[in-house]
């Protein structure tokens, strides 16, 4: 169930489902029992009293029905509509008339005395900004300080962009239904939706053949089943061996990281290459990762001839410019699957310094692309058999690819399109995406990760898994998950080295759990 549903899909599954035979009545009804089956615990005493603001589109409709159910459990229920009872079309007017009670106008006033808001105002499918009467029952809400349920989406939130229309009401618990929307798990969205459950309110399963979502929640059902687990008779040599390009003398630490991270999740072998300089001071920290010094683009162009040698991590720590620029190119023209971070981006922006050398002006005129500028990386990559994955953060992709339009998921995808590469664009809310139009939304990594040097972390992991032969959205969905979950193994006071070491008692649980 880790599909995501814009709200044009959402409604479209709604239509289905009623082509199948199921009545639209008979939806709304389960939706309200189940926002009144999420209202149960979450007030306790005798006197129970419960304010449930109705809006006047289906949404409403499904707070009439929670507020009969509750009624018929014994709670004191106030029903509260904003806008007039009359004007309330179909299945919303039909619950409405099952109402028997009275239905008070929703104004700021009808939070007093109350234990408990259900927020039913508005949907998923809100399409301007809240104003006047609505925005100010909104804020009042807010700051009442009441435990909010709301109904699909707290009201103000959009339901496919995770964006605030105006203002929004800040739930601690959401119930949805049948799927989770992108904004349950897209910032801000996650945070003003508190927990969510998606009820089964009897849409059919096969309603996603005719939907065919590609957009997904990242999870275990994503990747698991491409994970390539340590086989009995194996050896190190069938599970890859990675290169990660260092930066110079004093900025290494990034690079020894994403070594790190890189074996830790399984690559067999895993090589830190640089200049002398640098692999002088890598030598003295490492143990069971080789080190080889390889300066400049022609030399690691030749080290990456080999093939064994078939995953490739670049970037971290590079430092930007020219020189930087010409080793991503060398990398680019191997046959390695190949991570770009952090400098290797940047060193491409239209904003910044340009690969200006030989080497790489002699590439450019062999495939005849623009020497100044991105379309030159995104050449490279288009041109490769084998798989490439960037993962900036937010600053890192806009010197990249501008101010693209959109949600963070639209940004993302069309990224991936525009480059050929597959986008890991990092944040509270990772957004994964691939040229094909697949795309994941990340969920589990907590606050703590926001911590210098675990963006290399997780740079290392994706390369790790890449040089095992997992597919290579599968791979960055993985390593996403696997950098949330291991930072949260850990807990609060994380640093960056903590995670490739805490990351083995993960995987330990996941292989645990498979057998």
């Amino acid at each position: 169930m880790n599909e995501l549903l814009t709200t044009s899909e959402a409604g479209l599954a709604d239509r289905l489902a009623a082509e199948a035979g199921v009545a639209t009545i008979s939806l709304m009804e389960r939706a309200g029992q189940a926002v009144a089956e999420a209202a149960l615990d979450m007030v306790w005493g005798p006197d129970r009293r419960v304010a449930v603001l109705c809006g006047p589109g289906n949404n409403g409709g499904d707070g009439f029905v929670a507020a009969r159910h509750l009624r018929d459990k014994g709670w004191d229920v106030r029903l509260f509509l904003l806008g007039d009872r009359d004007a309330l079309k179909g299945d919303a007017a039909e619950m409405a008339r099952r109402w028997p009670l009275v239905v008070h106008p929703a104004t700021p006033d009808a939070l007093q005395s109350m234990h408990l808001v259900i927020d039913a105002l508005f949907g998923a499918g809100l399409s301007r900004p809240l104003e006047g009467e609505a925005a100010e029952l909104v804020r009042a809400v807010n700051a009442s300080g009441l435990p909010v349920l709301s109904v699909d989406v707290p009201s103000g939130l959009e339901g496919t962009s995770g964006e605030v229309r105006g203002v929004a009401v800040q739930a601690r618990r959401t119930v949805t239904f049948f799927r989770k929307k992108p904004g349950h798990v897209l910032m801000p969205g996650r945070q003003l939706c508190g927990e969510v459950i998606v009820a089964d309110i009897g849409i059919p399963e096969r309603v996603l053949e005719t939907l065919k979502p590609k957009l997904h929640e990242n999870g275990l059902p994503l990747w698991v089943d491409h994970f390539n687990w340590p086989k009995d008779g194996g050896h190190k040599y069938d599970r890859g061996h990675a290169v990660v390009v260092s930066g110079p003398a004093l900025q290494t630490g990034a690079a020894r990281l994403g070594a790190r991270a890189a074996l830790r999740v399984g690559a067999g072998l895993v090589t830190l290459v640089g200049n002398a300089a640098a692999t002088a001071i890598i030598a003295t920290q490492i143990t069971s990762i080789m080190v080889r010094s390889v300066s400049g683009a022609t030399a690691l162009s030749e080290f990456l001839r080999d093939t064994r040698r078939n995953a490739a991590l670049i970037g971290p720590g590079a430092s930007v410019g020219p020189e930087t620029a010409d080793d991503v190119l060398a990398v680019l023209r191997s046959s390695a699957s190949v991570v770009l971070d952090a400098d290797a981006l940047t060193s491409f922006s239209d904003t910044g310094e340009k690969p200006r050398s030989e080497a790489s002006m002699g590439f450019l005129a062999r495939n005849g692309d623009n020497p100044h500028g991105r379309e030159t990386l995104f050449a490279a990559i288009k041109k490769r058999p084998a798989p490439v994955a960037m993962t900036p953060h937010e600053g890192e992709f806009k010197r990249l690819f501008g101010e693209l339009p959109g949600s963070k998921i639209d940004r993302a995808r069309e990224a991936a399109k525009l480059s050929g590469a597959f986008i890991i664009l990092k944040g509270a809310d990772t957004v994964i995406a691939a040229p094909d139009g697949r795309a994941a939304v990340n969920s589990n990594a907590p606050p703590w990760l926001a911590t210098a040097g675990s963006g290399d972390v997780l740079g290392g992991l994706v390369t790790g898994l890449l040089a095992q032969h997992m597919p290579p959205f599968e791979a960055a969905c993985a390593a996403v998950w696997l950098h949330g979950e291991a930072a949260n193994a850990f807990g609060m006071g994380l640093i960056a080295e903590d995670l490739p070491d805490v990351l083995p008692k993960v995987l330990q649980r996941l292989f645990t759990e498979r057998v």
